[in-house]
């Protein structure tokens, strides 16, 4: 026994002396703030910052190969606790949640069925999966399976539905959906993000010049969810109780629905949440991303800068307002009548606005109270020009007008400013947009004996929204049509009428529209003590010729030249958009350009450079435009509200058209068809009838 109790000994004694000796030739120094850092950590180990665990995201923390905040489990408390440790300063962002690009399920039209499958990877193989659409979703659940926090189940409609209180932003389902139809996003990713090609988007959608998510936010009215329907709208348009009210709903010439029936009424729906927020007595909380310490001057209160303002702020920018006149609103104040838009309400929307931590300055004017030069020596990082079109054209009849002959916006800027003024007489208003019919109903409501409209062109020519020239027709406007003015009719340099010409229509011009042609010996005298001219705005760009302004380079057509895929001008620091980039335009295509603009300016004073938008949508997807669909009952659309009869509107400005009640509300919305690119739902009937049993319940 003592023998093998030697032998032993002596070989334990061998290797304590082989394992000493190989700790000393292959020792490591740990790093001890490894394991500071690990202690931190929550310890999951679920591998969504990209590591294999906790302690490898340390090591990788510590060697400067990962952020403070890579833990997608901890968030902003363990990323706050892993910076002290390390001395580190913390850049918050927003959370980040994963969402799925498809609305489409099991209403997508299949190429084959197979059974074989139970994996989406394994489904993509094979003739890159059973749908036709390139966007849908497979709904074998790989997906589910991913992720590790309980964040997805398969829904009824074979979607996944996502959990936001769960989901981490790890990562895992989207690694794991191979048709790339899965996301991780923010508030901040849905600020500066624009269509694709690539995605699944209805027509409605495609042609929004805002880009809002028609058919996700109608689906929330549907559900009775209106707080999340006016937060989707929020997401592209801060100003919805105003385009409630006055957008031409261009959505809605793509409405599918309309090749067999009405569409949709878009923009009752809209207006019907934007005003339940209203109603209810508190605002929405939108979120705003911390400070990044960048400072940003908006010029121009209208809603391209109000649009911009309100998404850089939401980025975290500090934002400053100017505007020459004695309030915000732009056109919306100043060149949109009380009837269509009560100012009381674009007031309580431009208040949300600014509650954002938003600055304003009133009442002083480019050029003449500051200038760039200033802006950019007080500490603007980026400046942002959004002056509108102000400057009326003019008909050019007489080197001096006579008296009773205003322009179109100065006329409209008067009711506003003294809403007790009156028109006498006959009243003419010569022009065929939406400044025209405005000036027209208010000339009727402020006292004229008869108004007309002469407009050159053919009512189908008319760039005038229809349904207000419907209504200026139903109030007693009336309207020559082929009819150009020649002169003023003149007694004592008062004016007492205006010569017109017949026109007849010709070849198209470069505006697509048939050209007029005056008609020789059809000359007409229309009598008249007022007359408006509404032919058109450009921008007032008289400021560039003051001192401390940068050379900005401007266009044949009067407006601001910029990089129509960023809106920078020469100046780089220098941003433009809406109506004095394009000259006028719509008001929804003004809040389009100020969030675009937004995106624009962040990235280039975060960053230092503007990154592309590879594959951006901006015409209609071929693909997405039905000839005909399938299996739709017909439903009537719900029509406007009118809360002041006809014998009433002509003694009152008050507003014409009221908003939709509730039931009108659940009822319209089940009539979208909830499309995508290539789908959308077929049995409506089922799924209205459906909706309003799960409303009365």
């Amino acid at each position: 026994m003592l023998i093998p109790a030697m032998i032993l000994g002596g070989i334990a004694v061998v290797a304590a002396v082989g394992l000493g000796v190989a700790a000393r030739v292959f020792h490591v120094d740990e790093d001890p703030r490894i394991k500071g850092l690990t202690d931190l950590l929550p310890g999951a180990n679920c591998g969504g910052c990209g590591f294999a665990g906790c302690s490898a995201c340390a090591a990788a923390i510590v060697e400067g190969k990962a952020e403070v905040n890579a833990c997608v489990v901890g968030q902003t408390e363990v990323a706050r606790s892993l910076a002290d440790f390390m001395g580190m300063e913390l850049v918050e962002s927003g959370p980040q949640v994963a969402c799925p690009d498809c609305q489409g399920g099991a209403r997508a039209t299949l190429k084959y069925e197979y059974g074989g499958f139970d994996d989406c990877r394994a489904a993509m193989l094979f003739f890159h999966g059973p749908l036709q659409c390139d966007h849908g979703c497979i709904g074998l659940g790989t997906c589910v399976r991913a992720c590790q926090f309980g964040a997805i189940t398969m829904g009824e409609k074979g979607l996944p539905v996502f959990d936001p209180n769960r989901c981490v932003g790890c990562g895992a389902c989207v690694r794991a959906c191979p048709k790339g139809i899965i996301s991780i996003i923010s508030e901040t990713t849905k600020i500066l993000h624009w269509n694709l090609y690539s995605e699944c988007l209805a027509p409605c959608r495609q042609k929004c010049p805002a880009q809002v998510n028609v058919p996700k936010y109608i689906e929330h009215i549907k559900n009775g969810e209106y707080d999340l329907a006016l937060l989707t709208v929020k997401e592209r348009n801060p100003l919805p109780l105003s385009t409630g009210r006055v957008c031409p709903e261009p959505c809605a010439l793509a409405c599918r629905r309309q090749t067999e029936d009405e569409p949709v009424a878009i923009n009752y729906l809209k207006r019907f949440v934007a005003d339940w927020e209203m109603n209810s007595g508190h605002r929405l909380h939108i979120p705003v991303a911390p400070d990044t310490g960048k400072k940003v001057v908006v010029i121009g209160g209208g809603p391209a800068g109000l649009s911009a303002a309100y998404y850089l702020r939401r980025l975290g920018h500090a934002v400053t307002i100017f505007e020459q006149m004695p309030a915000l609103g732009g056109m919306l104040r100043y060149g949109i009548p009380e009837y269509r838009l009560p100012k009381a309400i674009l007031d309580w929307e431009i208040q949300g606005i600014l509650d954002l931590g938003i600055k304003a300055r009133t009442d002083v004017k480019l050029g003449r109270d500051f200038t760039l030069d200033f802006l950019r020596v007080e500490g603007a990082d980026a400046i942002f020009l959004a002056v509108g079109a102000w400057r009326d054209r003019e008909l050019g009849l007489a080197k001096t007008k006579p008296a009773g002959v205003v322009s179109g916006i100065k006329f409209l800027e008067r009711f506003q400013e003294d809403p007790s003024i009156r028109v006498k007489g006959h009243a003419i208003v010569i022009g065929g947009g939406n400044t025209a019919i405005d000036a027209a109903r208010t000339s009727l409501r402020a006292g004229a004996e008869s108004v007309t409209i002469v407009y050159r062109r053919s009512r189908d020519e008319m760039p005038a929204n229809p349904v207000e020239i419907v209504a200026a027709e139903e109030e007693g406007v009336q309207f020559h049509f082929l009819c150009a003015p020649n002169r003023f009719i003149t007694e004592d340099d008062k004016l007492v009428g205006l010569e017109v010409l017949g026109m007849k229509l010709g070849e198209p011009d470069p505006s697509g529209r048939r050209r007029p042609m005056p008609v020789e010996g059809s000359e007409e005298v229309i009598p008249c003590e007022q007359l408006v001219e509404a032919v058109g705005q450009m921008p007032d760009l008289d400021f560039l010729q003051h001192d401390g302004m940068p050379t900005l380079p401007t266009t044949r057509w009067t407006t601001i030249d910029a990089k129509e895929h960023t809106l920078q001008t020469d100046v780089p620091y220098i941003f433009t958009g809406g109506d004095c980039f394009t000259g006028p335009g719509l008001m929804v295509e003004a809040i389009g350009a100020g969030r675009f603009a937004a995106r624009s300016i962040h990235f280039y004073i975060t960053q230092g450079e503007i990154p592309p938008i590879e594959h951006r949508q901006t015409n209609l997807v071929p693909d997405s435009i039905f000839d005909s669909i399938v299996g739709v009952a017909p439903l009537p659309k719900v029509h406007e509200q009118v809360v002041v009869s006809l014998e009433d509107r002509l003694g009152t400005f008050k507003e014409v058209e009221g908003t939709i009640d509730e039931e009108d509300a659940i009822y319209e919305a089940c009539r979208c068809l909830n499309c995508g690119t290539y789908c959308y739902d077929h049995d409506m009937e089922m799924i209205r009838l459906q909706a309003q049993e799960e409303a009365a319940g």
